[in-house]
């Protein structure tokens, strides 16, 4: 399979990109140096002269707060541009997998998301990622778009990096117990994601690794996996966090893998093994 990466300088691009080389998949691993997405003819030309056979979007303006005071650009990123990518697969052929968020969701809901839920997003990124998924389903059955939360990898910032540099720097942590979610992990993730493209599958899913926590509970878990006191950790509100932060957070990001499951898929492993790897490489 000839697999397009855009973004694949990113988080999660980086391990997709490593994924399915090692599959044996011809990979077209495009960074932003090589594939501006945001250029309508570039991507145009990249997938005529490339002909993929599914196309793999990573790419995506992920900075949640600074999307409130950037909205327009979120909106080009994380929106726009997936309609450049999905004009070119429609016009040359293959399969997209765009990546969207927890965000679309408000957060009230008293129970996991499901794929089948009304999407209610209350921050600007959330608004640009439902826009992405908007411009991916006008391809119809070429597309799938995959929902995901929490996201952590050895590259990239993320919440196991930056609570592994705190606890060197700090005697005490403090987070927010009134947010909970799925923390996922690209090492997973990224086999998965690889799968729908080579499978075709469309709609959209939700993929995130098993067991949801809080904020202050998943710290807790990374100091223990580092071998610190998870003591160390306090909870506080959201409420409470000072500064405020710009954008508003869903309360409940916990997304239910309905169709992975009923399409009779293995769920992704609990959270708390590919947490232990990580913090393993990423302190070894």
């Amino acid at each position: 399979m000839r697999i397009l990466v855009t973004g694949a300088e990113g988080q999660l691009g980086r391990d997709v990109t490593r994924v399915c080389a090692e599959a044996g998949d011809e990979v077209i691993a495009a960074g932003r140096d090589r594939l501006d997405i945001t250029d309508r003819a570039g991507v145009h030309a990249a997938i005529a002269e490339t002909r993929p056979d599914a196309v793999i979007n990573c790419a995506a303006h992920t900075g949640v707060d600074a999307c409130e005071s950037e909205e327009e650009r979120a909106h080009l990123i994380n929106g726009l541009a997936v309609r450049w990518l999905a004009e070119a697969i429609d016009t040359h052929g293959g399969h997209l997998v765009q990546i969207s968020t927890d965000y679309v969701f408000d957060g009230t809901l008293d129970r996991p998301y499901r794929e089948w839920d009304t999407v209610n997003p209350a921050s600007a990124y959330g608004r640009s990622k439902l826009a992405g998924e908007t411009e991916a389903a006008a391809l119809g059955s070429s597309a799938a778009t995959v929902r995901t939360s929490w996201v952590c990898g050895e590259h990239g910032n993320n919440m196991v990096a930056t609570v592994l540099r705190l606890i060197g720097e700090r005697d005490h942590l403090s987070f927010v117990d009134d947010q909970i979610g799925n923390p996922t992990f690209t090492a997973d993730l990224a086999i998965a994601l690889r799968k729908i493209a080579l499978e075709r599958r469309s709609g959209i899913h939700h993929l995130t690794n098993a067991g949801s926590v809080s904020w202050f509970e998943f710290v807790r878990e990374i100091v223990a996996a580092a071998g610190r006191d998870p003591a160390m950790v306090s909870p506080i509100s959201t409420a409470d966090l000072d500064p405020p932060r710009p954008a508003p957070r869903p309360a409940n990001s916990v997304l239910d893998n309905a169709v992975w499951r009923l399409a009779g898929r293995a769920p992704l492993r609990h959270h708390s093994e590919p947490l232990a790897e990580l913090v393993a490489r990423l302190t070894g």
